[in-house]
């Protein structure tokens, strides 16, 4: 049985989507996680940083592909990465 076709996204949407999920994901748990390491500032919790960076980044490109609008979705990950950073320079 095919899938039913108003449940489809646009081709516009889709790559919205998967460069949101990709690349944008990146940015927003990279700029997430440097906050932690202004905060802690040894080795070993950059370490453990990299590991749980990367789940997040799962996760935030999962997030992505489940809402239905490709452009919110950048915008939500560009505001929240533009927080992180004014936080980062913030924060002494």
């Amino acid at each position: 049985m095919p899938a039913n076709k108003k449940y489809f996204s646009s081709t516009w949407q889709r790559l919205l989507k998967i460069t949101a999920g990709f690349i944008g994901g990146f940015i927003l748990t990279q700029s997430f996680f440097m906050i932690f390491i202004q905060f802690f500032k040894n080795a070993a919790s950059l370490i453990t940083l990299q590991f749980a960076g990367f789940i997040v980044w799962v996760a935030l490109m999962i997030i992505a592909f489940l809402t239905k609008n490709g452009f919110k979705i950048w915008g939500v990950y560009l505001l929240l990465s533009a927080f992180f950073v004014l936080l980062i320079y913030v924060i002494p």
